[in-house]
Parts: C-alpha cells; structure tokens; sequence
C-alpha cells in the first residue's frame, strides 16, 4: 500500500452543505477538510445518516456546497460552469453504486461501454477497452449476458468495470459491498485495490465494511456531517 504522493487529486476545505430548509433542514456537511491524492485508497467511513453520499455527491461535482472550496483536477466545482463540471464527470470521475445501476436490456459488454460511448470512442477501441477490464474483473466469458442472467456480485463487478473502463482518475465508491455476501466483497474491493496500484487512480470508497478499512491506505471518518481525525487503514 502506498501513501500520498505528490500534489492532491482533491483538495476540499471548510466544506458545507445542507438539505432542505427551515426546521426540516439538514446539515448534510459541516466544514468538510480532505484531500485525496493519486494512487491511495481511501475508506470514507460512518452510518447511515452520517453524511458520507453528501460528501461523494460534492467531490464528483453532482451537488455544489453552499460553503468551502472543492477543487478536483484543477476544476473549481464550486464556481465552475455546467460545462466544465459536464466534462469533470465525464472524463474525470466515476462512480460505483451499490445499487448497481446497471441497464436491464444491455449484456455485460454493451454496459461496460456506456461511458466510453458519451466521449464518442470509436468502436474498435471501445470494445477492446471494454474486453479489457471485463477481463480484469473476471467477466470475459459473461460479456454477452444481461444483468438478470448475473448473480449480484457479477453485477456489481459489470458496475465496476464500467466505471473503469473510461480510465478514471478519481473514483467514487458509495457502499460497493453493501449488497455482496463477504467473500465477494473482499473480490470487488480487492479489484479496487488492484486499481488503484496499478493505474494510480484514486479512490474513496464510502462504507460500513471493516473489510474496506482493511485494504485501505488510510480511513476518514464522517460523523453529522463532520470529518473525525485520520487514522492509517490496516
């Protein structure tokens, strides 16, 4: 495992964000410090509640604070326009849900290449990209199968390829094994792990699995929307 290098991926200081407003509000964040650097594995840990999917929403540039300063790849999220935070989300981040979120009618392939489809890669290239981290995900032979032919940790792991495929430098997990029995769990996080190492992408992966804090570089920890003291991941 390995340590920050370098100047940060991300850098979020004196963050806020709240939900809603009058009596019903809430503090989703409050004053938020992070950064993320190339190559590391990050546990965002908390329960339900703790502000841990406001805080993802915000690096990825799908919700703007109502406070602080949010720079991911040079990119202003907070004052930058709808087209630079379009191209943010498209070249820049991905996401891994635990829902899924796979199309129902598209095989394992045909979702894997989605993002590559909105850049307009040309077809050859795509569907060598596309076999290329269906492979690493140990999904070759089931690139033809659609997400009901799957068991759940297949589809998570079509999930996680898909948000590979694009070359991600910052990867968003919200509770990737949150679905997946333990064993599996240990097989998509170690695909993340192996990753990060390998193409020096960086991921923060928000969870509740200590499986996750294990593998990780370091942990953060997200309490009311507050980030605790840091400790290093097992």
């Amino acid at each position: 495992m390995t340590g920050p290098v370098g100047d940060p991926l991300v850098r979020a200081r004196g963050v806020a964000l709240t939900r809603g407003s009058g009596p019903a509000a809430v503090h989703a964040l409050r004053g938020v410090d992070l950064d993320l650097h190339p190559g590391e594995l990050v546990a965002l840990v908390g329960r339900s509640g703790s502000g841990k999917s406001s805080l993802l929403s915000v690096l990825g540039g799908l919700l703007r604070p109502d406070a602080g300063e949010v720079v991911v790849d040079g990119v202003d999220v907070v004052t930058a326009g709808e087209d630079e935070l379009l191209r943010l989300r498209r070249d820049v981040v991905a996401f891994v849900l635990q829902g899924f979120g796979l199309l129902p009618l598209l095989t394992a392939a045909e979702n894997t290449g989605l993002p590559l489809r909105v850049r307009g890669v040309p077809a050859d290239a795509r569907e060598r990209r596309v076999a290329q981290v269906l492979e690493l995900v140990g999904l070759g032979p089931h690139a033809a199968q659609r997400p009901a032919e799957m068991s759940g940790g297949q589809q998570q792991r079509v999930a996680v390829a898909r948000a590979l495929a694009g070359s991600p430098r910052l990867l968003l997990a919200d509770e990737p094994t949150g679905q997946l029995d333990a064993e599996t769990g240990r097989t998509v996080l170690a695909l993340i792990r192996g990753v990060v190492e390998a193409e020096g992408t960086c991921a923060l992966v928000a969870t509740h699995d200590p499986v996750v804090v294990a593998l990780a570089d370091r942990a953060v920890r997200i309490s009311d929307g507050h980030l605790l003291p840091e400790h290093p991941g097992a």
